[in-house]
């Protein structure tokens, strides 16, 4: 198995802003230190929710700190950016970086309505934006006098500098929400990435991704080199005991779910629908489905159960709920020293 890291710390507090981004700095470059395979970063904007809120510009930046771990996007949200700007910007990092940049998008957020407020772009557009601009954004990479008439765009130019390090693009994921969307990625060899949801839906969800992209016309081959490309999501937090874990970890989830709701309910002029307490929580609202947790040793062993569903990289979302970067920091070792070196690649 590969471990990344979900780089997704919040700031509760404008104060807090640049401390929150210089830990998450220092760590990644620990994270590196310890081994892991990639970064994943992402984007939000005008509520904390994401400190860092712009992962080209903070990517730039763990490029310049690190010099082996790759930087993935999970996601860029492509409603809010010019595709040629952000093919440009992207072909640049990926220099920066010498070859080390994975281009995660997806369409922008499913429930903040005041993004696309703030950045002047209907919501109901956001689908048909990102299937128009990622073809616009290939092409960029890859055609010289290009001509390109879209719906949302149209542009002319001789030729894109710089030209990606990588041949002939970076590799491209798609965030995939719905089994639907995950059947479409398939469908076209896309390998995707997948959020938090329990062990049954993340086998049925690889599972699916597999038969399709066979049924596809695909070799064995192809779809196993896209499998090997597919992340998937869960917290994660590890101590000396399992109720020194708990104890830190618990609160951060909590104040992160929290922060969310209350920035949609207060931001959004719709509003954000309650929980319905009649129902099961969601997985991703829910702490005990949603996070690997414990000591290093039942650590490994929920790891182990996602690798034998066919999981084959883990991105960890570590720090959850602005938590104290010292305590951060300890897990990422002891992660690093006691739980990766039994699942060599």
């Amino acid at each position: 198995m590969k471990f990344g890291s979900f780089v997704f710390p919040v700031s509760h507090n404008p104060e807090n802003d640049s401390k929150v981004i210089d830990n998450t700095l220092a760590e990644i470059e620990l994270q590196e230190s310890v081994g892991f395979e990639a970064a994943w970063l992402t984007e939000h904007h005008f509520d904390g929710a994401s400190a860092y809120v712009d992962p080209l510009v903070f990517g730039a930046a763990v490029a310049a700190r690190t010099t082996r771990i790759k930087i993935g996007f999970a996601v860029v949200e492509m409603a809010f950016h010019h595709p040629v700007r952000l093919a440009a910007q992207t072909a640049l990092l990926d220099n920066i970086s010498h070859g080390r940049l994975i281009f995660g998008v997806g369409r922008g957020s499913a429930f903040n309505t005041y993004e696309y407020l703030g950045f002047g772009i209907p919501m109901e557009e956001a689908e048909e934006r990102l299937a128009e601009a990622e073809e616009l954004i290939v092409k960029s990479w890859t055609t010289e006098n290009l001509d390109f008439k879209g719906k949302f765009w149209n542009v002319k130019f001789p030729a894109l500098r710089p030209v990606p390090y990588q041949k002939p693009h970076p590799p491209i994921v798609r965030a995939c929400i719905s089994e639907a969307s995950t059947i479409t990625m398939a469908r076209i060899g896309r390998p995707i990435l997948i959020g938090v949801q329990t062990a049954e839906d993340t086998a049925n969800r690889l599972s699916t991704y597999k038969t399709e992209m066979l049924g596809a016309g695909f070799t064995e081959k192809q779809t196993e080199n896209a499998l090997n490309q597919i992340w998937v999501a869960r917290n994660m937090f590890v101590a000396e005991t399992e109720s020194k874990a708990r104890e830190l970890a618990q609160p951060g989830f909590a104040r992160e779910r929290k922060h969310f709701r209350e920035a949609r309910e207060i931001y959004n002029p719709e509003g954000f629908p309650p929980l319905d307490t009649s129902k099961p929580l969601p997985v991703g609202e829910d702490f005990d489905q949603a996070t690997i947790i414990g000591t290093p040793s039942q650590v490994a062993d929920q790891v182990a159960e996602l690798r034998d569903l066919g999981v084959r990289n883990l991105m960890l979302k570590i720090n959850v709920g602005e938590m104290d970067t010292d305590a951060v920091q300890k897990a990422i070792k002891l992660f690093g020293e006691s739980v990766m070196p039994k699942f060599p690649e």
